[in-house]
């Protein structure tokens, strides 16, 4: 089997680049200067040229609030993008693999964690480009295809709350952070991993991969200073005192019940995760 990973200098096309090399995989892996998806031509060629059984689309405009202004190059690659990548994975037979956001969702649920029986309703153009994705992807509906929605995304590199958190330690004497902001954070290592497995059993469909339970964003930064060993205050507030351009969902956790069934394995919990990374990679 041959993979394609697309979007690889960012943190989850990094985190697979690394595994496969690891686990000696056939694979090949292109950044954005050397496929941009949004380009149906260059997608083309390069499915020529490489002609992989397996396409992983790690590529992605993940700047929620540079979404709102700057809309078009969210949907160019979010959503046109992933529009192409399964019309070509159709034309050549290649397995689509492909990542969604909990930014789909409103945010008003309030009997349950949302799984993938309930209605999308995105407050920002960043979750709107998404399920954009997501819908021009099944309406090309190449053979086999997985998408996964995924939140709270974590590993190495810099975009992502660990890190940015790090930065505000250094500059500040005490941190403010949303107490009602509720979501799963999920770190890369686990999307590699549970996305692999559904590979390997050939699923195809749409899931929710998260890592389990759920956590604010002032939980999750005091248990990463609890973990660190940092000791510095954190005071719980709002997320409206931060007056950001993307309105988020107060609460968009979602269930990974579907896929853990599906492979028969036991994703772990979103703390006992962040305690893995942090002690074993430097974040």
């Amino acid at each position: 089997m041959k993979y394609l990973i697309l979007g690889k200098n960012g943190q989850l096309g990094n985190a697979f680049v690394k595994y496969l090399a690891n686990q000696k995989k056939n694979f090949s892996a292109l950044s954005h200067e050397e496929c941009d998806i949004s380009d149906l031509n260059i997608v083309l060629k390069v499915l020529e040229d490489y002609k992989p059984d397996i396409v992983i689309n790690c590529a992605a405009y993940n700047l929620v609030d540079k979404a709102e202004s700057e809309y078009w190059n969210a949907y160019k690659t979010n959503a046109l993008g992933v529009k192409n990548l399964a019309y070509a994975c159709k034309e050549y037979n290649s397995y689509l693999i492909t990542y969604s956001t909990d930014y789909v969702f409103d945010g008003t649920k309030e009997n349950g964690l949302y799984t993938e029986e309930d209605i999308p309703n995105p407050l920002n153009e960043y979750g709107k480009s998404k399920l954009t994705g997501e819908n021009w992807l099944m309406e090309e509906n190449p053979e086999k295809y997985l998408i996964f929605r995924t939140s709270w995304v974590y590993g190495e590199g810099k975009q992502n709350f660990i890190y940015k958190l790090m930065q505000w330690t250094k500059n500040n004497d005490y941190l403010k952070i949303a107490y009602d902001e509720i979501s799963v954070p999920t770190s890369t290592r686990t999307i590699v991993n549970v996305s692999l497995k559904a590979i390997d059993k050939g699923l195809t469909g749409l899931f929710h991969l998260t890592n389990t339970e759920y956590a604010s964003r002032y939980e999750w930064a005091k248990k990463i200073f609890e973990i660190k060993r940092i000791k510095k205050f954190i005071y719980p507030v709002s997320k409206d005192i931060f007056n950001l351009p993307a309105k988020r969902p107060k609460f968009s956790a979602m269930d990974n019940q579907k896929i853990s069934s599906m492979l028969d394995t036991n994703i772990p919990t979103w703390y006992e995760e962040l305690g893995y990374i942090i002690k074993n990679i430097v974040i």
